[in-house]
């Protein structure tokens, strides 16, 4: 039996009913070709500054995706017979690793990783069949030519995706070099670090007390007494600004903030130090940090991600034999009307604070952010993340929000992924549901024909530059099509 043939339908997740279609047609064709703005993400900033070939299929689609990880780990497949490390033990060869993907390709029928995928090897790779069990070698064969090639270099595949900025993440001790030859070559406006400072504001996290010498070490500061430990962390944000950073990140469980008095924060800092802090007194640290960063943030001017409702590693045996990012952080509910008081109360009406909010508890979208966002104006809503980064949960995202925030309380889409080649997917998919979320408005009379032709231009190209602080990025030969 021949393979299936793999084709991608240009009126993928548009409506079915005819005229909508034709609507979200007209839509889609104002930004299908716009360049891409990605604010926020964890690809390897190694690639972009060494602009090495890569080796194969399966260290590039297959390895760094937690998505396909996760999903396949499900299933009872170990992983290192996809290729992942896990000390001594033998793990599969690429072309093994690729061979049991393949077979197992089936696992995400109905998932976004298999429309972006799908849309990676029609796209990117020109493939015209599926992949199976039976076509494996020949995607593994013809997708690894085509690697070895100048035109799959990465800073190549940026010229091709159209990406002007794309932002990195990197945590508080990180020494930038590889933005530093990036920034050499004339590269640092189009690729920029964001400050993730969770590995030395945690307590929870092992080595805590370490890192904070190792912080003190690279700001020659004090960082076992407060006061030096704060001037250290400003340092560091000042050293990622001046490497083109203009966001910071924070990834805690909870949203949870507290403003404490100098001689309670001197007493929790110098039990976090010594690693004495009970599970309470840690995450007051945590909140009271979270605050910190919000007023380093009015001063310094750089905007404040905050992305909570995660259980990391939930599975000890997986991170304790794999390490973090394997697929293994589970959602959780949060609250943020609380959790956020103490921040909001001292500056949540601050016009230099820009606090962009994430969750992984969709339950909190109509109840909680949407009238956040809605009413102070240092708050913006992130886009749908992880879980909900899906076709059904950018809908849920927009008709749980809309009527109480609108839409210029949001920033736009960031694909927020370590998967270099899923970037063009991800804005695809992202730029098709606000197209039928704004065609859906138009046929309930809410709102006119001209409006949504102008929003989805909004949607997909200023309210993120907007949001991030990205006017200096290139607008020249811009592909947005004005209605």
């Amino acid at each position: 039996m021949s393979e299936k043939i793999l084709t991608l339908n240009p009126d993928r997740l548009f409506p079915i009913d005819p005229n909508l279609r034709a609507l979200c047609r007209s839509l889609f064709s104002l930004v299908e070709k716009a360049p891409i703005v990605s604010p926020h993400g964890h690809t390897d900033p190694a690639w972009f500054a060494t602009n090495e070939l890569f080796s194969d299929p399966a260290s590039l689609l297959l390895t760094p995706d937690h998505y396909l990880l996760r999903m396949l780990h499900s299933q009872g497949i170990a992983l290192e017979k996809l290729g992942v490390g896990s000390g001594s033990a033998k793990r599969a060869s690429p072309r093994e690793a690729w061979r049991l993907f393949a077979e197992n390709y089936h696992l995400f029928r109905g998932t976004p990783s298999r429309m972006w995928l799908d849309h990676t090897f029609v796209t990117i790779f020109g493939l015209t069949q599926s992949l199976s069990k039976t076509t494996a070698d020949w995607f593994f064969d013809h997708i690894s030519t085509q690697l070895q090639t100048d035109a799959f270099r990465p800073r190549a595949l940026l010229d091709r995706f159209d990406v002007r900025y794309l932002s990195t993440t990197e945590g508080a001790l990180d020494d930038l070099r590889h933005h530093q030859t990036l920034r050499a070559d004339g590269w640092g406006k189009r690729i920029a670090p964001t400050f993730r400072p969770d590995d030395v504001l945690d307590p929870d996290k092992s080595g805590f007390s370490i890192r904070l010498r190792q912080l003190g070490e690279i700001t020659h500061e004090d960082t076992v007494e407060y006061s030096g430990y704060l001037r250290a962390l400003r340092k560091r944000r000042d050293y990622f600004i001046e490497h083109g950073a203009t966001a910071t990140d924070h990834g805690p469980s909870t949203p949870v903030t507290a403003s404490l008095s100098e001689r309670e924060i001197h007493r929790l800092f110098d039990k976090c130090v010594k690693d004495t802090a009970t599970v309470v007194e840690r995450e007051l640290f945590r909140g009271h940090m979270l605050l910190q960063m919000a007023r380093m943030s009015i001063d310094d001017g750089m905007v404040m991600q905050l992305h909570a409702g995660s259980v990391r590693n939930h599975n000890p045996d997986l991170f304790n034999r794999y390490g973090p990012d394997k697929g293994a952080d589970i959602p959780q509910a949060v609250n943020f009307v609380h959790a956020l008081a103490p921040l909001l109360r001292e500056f949540g009406n601050h016009p230099n604070l820009t606090l962009i909010l994430f969750t992984l508890d969709e339950s909190t979208y109509t109840r909680e952010l949407a009238p956040l966002a809605g009413h102070y104006p240092s708050i913006k809503l992130g886009p749908p993340w992880w879980f909900h980064d899906s076709p059904d949960g950018m809908l849920r995202f927009r008709r749980h929000v809309t009527e109480t925030a609108g839409f210029y309380n949001t920033c736009g889409f960031n694909d927020d992924t370590r998967a270099l080649l899923s970037i063009p997917a991800r804005h695809d998919m992202a730029r098709r549901m606000d197209c039928r979320f704004l065609a859906e408005l138009v046929s309930e009379g809410r709102l006119s024909d001209d409006e949504a032709h102008e929003l989805i231009i909004t949607l997909t190209d200023e309210l993120v530059r907007n949001a991030y602080k990205l006017s200096h990025i290139d607008h020249t030969n811009r592909q947005l099509r004005k209605p």
